[in-house]
């Protein structure tokens, strides 16, 4: 699932969306044209001004990105592209492998297990995502870590169960990181 943020247009609800903004197939499989829907996908792409000043960096600094990740409450995921569709990337072998090894060194910290996988098959088809349309404009490296817990708590993550989170997610992002800076393209 998504946070939310506030809209100036969305006054129904006072939310919307930053992570299912359209920046890829706006208003297609996955998302709601409901604004007071949890998966709402916006007015229109990049109708969020968080989503467009992100979009606008990464489209000046593509050439330089080698990365890109973005983290989201809650399931214990970590996934990669593609979520739109069922299709793999290109360079699905590579990302799995990265993504597994990402996992175990969270998992070495509190013993937390992530699964890793393509958004579509892992989870369920959904687009709008940010990390399928990173991949699609050339960063190879890109990934979404949905975070503690399973279901539990949900966005209402306990306090105590707040740093353990950062700090197992910290060695995973390491671990990407390192590997990048090793296999730059």
């Amino acid at each position: 699932m998504v946070p939310l943020v506030t809209s100036k247009l969305n006054f129904l609800c006072a939310v919307g969306s930053p992570f299912l903004d359209a920046l890829f197939f706006f208003a297609a499989l996955g998302a709601s044209s409901n604004p007071c829907s949890d998966t709402f996908c916006g007015y229109s792409p990049e109708s969020e001004i968080e989503v467009k000043n992100v979009a606008n960096f990464i489209r000046r600094n593509k050439s330089i990105i080698k990365a890109y990740i973005t983290i989201h409450s809650y399931s214990q995921l970590l996934l990669f592209p593609y979520s739109y569709t069922y299709d793999l990337a290109a360079d699905h072998s590579e990302l799995l492998k990265v993504a597994q090894g990402a996992s175990a060194a969270l998992r070495s910290l509190y013993g937390t297990r992530y699964t890793s996988g393509p958004g579509a098959t892992t989870i369920y088809p959904a687009a709008g995502g940010s990390d399928d349309w990173a991949y699609d404009l050339g960063v190879k490296y890109s990934y979404t870590f949905e975070l503690r817990d399973t279901g539990r708590y949900g966005f209402l993550l306990p306090e105590s169960q707040i740093k353990p989170t950062c700090e197992e997610t910290m060695l995973a992002v390491k671990y990407i990181a390192a590997y990048v800076q090793k296999n730059l393209y």
